[in-house]
């Protein structure tokens, strides 16, 4: 009896594309899910979830995003120094002021897994809070949600 083996991608097989996502009016957690999705591979037909076979993802205008409900003044970001005592928070509203990349950075971590693939993984997102990126001779695609 013949039986039929699965198919396992192997990294270097892996075809890398780029893609330029528009961020403008965009809700923060369902664009996340989205590049997540790219960022792992599972919007391939060949993806294999224990290796790095996603695209790279490029964000534009990420100051531009939206938050439902309360969540602009409700949610917090928090972070420490490494000091005692040195617990540091910021509601939604202020991270979005100060460093609006960081907003799609974090909520793009929490969804991708938790060890060194899922490091690997977030790097090849590249989050820009203006119209501008430095990754033209790349040649992305721009890709509408």
């Amino acid at each position: 009896m013949y039986t039929q083996k699965s198919f396992v991608l192997k990294p270097a097989e892996a075809d890398k594309n780029w893609y330029l996502i528009d961020a403008k009016d965009q809700v923060v957690g369902r664009l996340a899910t989205k590049i997540a999705d790219i960022l792992r591979g599972k919007n391939s037909p060949k993806y294999t979830p224990h290796t790095d076979s996603g695209d790279f993802v490029v964000i534009v205008n990420a100051d531009k995003v939206k938050f439902t409900g309360n969540k602009l003044d409700a949610k917090k970001y928090y972070w420490h120094t490494g000091y005692v005592g040195g617990i540091k928070n910021r509601t939604a509203r202020e991270q979005l002021d100060r460093h609006p990349e960081l907003v799609i950075m974090n909520a793009v971590k929490g969804m991708l897994p938790k060890n060194s693939l899922g490091r690997k993984q977030l790097t090849k997102l590249k989050v820009f809070a203006g119209e501008e990126h430095k990754h033209e001779a790349q040649n992305p695609t721009k890709l509408e949600l």
